[in-house]
């Protein structure tokens, strides 16, 4: 299938690389900050100075240079601001991300084992093994004859095997589907996480200039918290699923253990791990709120909400969707009966 060859680590990857490429533009909106910001400290010099000299008090330098401390920020912005900010925060994005990867590891290898066992328990039951063996079905026929009761047996056998074959393919169908979405949710935490912090680097040195007038000094705080928060929803969404990979790999070795006894027979619907997807797409939406309890930002607060209410309508339509499969299947079995 096509959405088997979508290749998710190298989109995110371009989304660090266009990050990247598009901090130059910067120094093209440094230069215009350099002005406001000129103009912002000649106003900002002369009216404490001015007002010194009117009450006949000595002129306190120190406060005076905040002005020339934001011009120095805005002219080297890419590397002073931007530099120090992604260079304090990046290796907590590492840590996150081979955090997840080790887990995703750690969970396809506990499932290429889960899937091995099962097969091996459904091989052990006589009624069930020729449903996921060859073999086993061509040896079922061999032994049996040519009479009404043997025929008869024949009908079923291969009815039963065309059902379970349809039912594997459509829960693996389900499944890619809930994993299309789950990344899916993934990237556009991304995407709108780059889309984010490139408007914030660019405008960077304009919310800068504007910090030296009177009444907009917390444009600076407010730009510092808002490139925060927003920077750590990455981390926070390898976080997230790194939890979820570690709950599944749990999961996965509990059946794996129960497998070790012969008696045991596996369920197969994978009704768990469809659960585990929905939750985890609908988490993706909640990243935004979590990043900011790290770190306070104002205006984030909006698009939390939004975002929560985008993640309830993908939950309700994920479960819509899978009732629709369930009862298109129980509908076909139905008939074929």
């Amino acid at each position: 299938m096509l959405l088997l060859s979508i290749d998710w680590t190298n989109l995110h990857e371009l989304l660090r690389s266009l990050y990247d490429e598009m901090m130059p533009l910067c120094e093209d909106m440094a230069s215009v900050a350099k002005g406001v910001a000129g103009l912002g400290a000649l106003f900002y010099v002369a009216y404490r100075v001015w007002q010194s000299l009117a009450r006949a008090e000595p002129i306190d330098v120190f406060p005076l240079l905040r002005p020339f401390v934001l011009g120095l920020c805005i002219m080297f912005f890419p590397t002073m601001v931007l530099g120090t900010i992604n260079g304090i925060l990046s290796p907590v994005c590492k840590a996150t991300s081979s955090l997840v990867e080790q887990q995703t590891f750690d969970m396809r290898k506990y499932q290429e084992e889960k899937d091995r066992l099962k097969r091996e328990a459904m091989l052990r039951d006589p009624a069930k093994a020729f449903l996921v063996s060859d073999e086993a079905y061509d040896k079922r026929l061999d032994e049996l004859g040519w009479s009404l009761g043997d025929m008869d047996t024949m009908i079923n056998m291969y009815g039963q095997k065309k059902i379970y074959e349809l039912g594997e393919k459509i829960r693996g169908w389900f499944r890619e589907l809930l994993e299309l979405f789950f990344q899916a949710a993934s990237l556009l935490i991304d995407t709108l996480r780059t889309f984010f912090l490139i408007v914030l680097s660019i405008l960077g040195p304009v919310s800068f200039a504007l910090a030296v007038y009177d009444g907009f000094q917390s444009t600076l705080t407010t730009w510092l918290s808002r490139y925060i928060c927003i920077y750590l929803w990455l981390p926070v969404s390898d976080l997230f699923g790194a939890i979820l990979s570690r709950i599944q790999i749990l999961m996965l070795q509990q059946d794996i253990e129960n497998m070790q006894d012969p008696a045991f027979i596996p369920d197969s619907s994978g009704k768990v791990y469809c659960i585990f997807m929905i939750i985890g797409i609908i988490g993706y939406f909640c990243v935004p709120t979590v990043s900011s309890w790290i770190i306070q930002a104002g205006g984030a607060g909006a698009y939390g909400q939004k975002a929560n209410g985008a993640g309830k309508m993908a939950g309700n339509g994920a479960a819509a969707v899978g009732g629709a499969v369930g009862g298109a299947i129980a509908g076909r079995i139905k008939k074929m009966f």
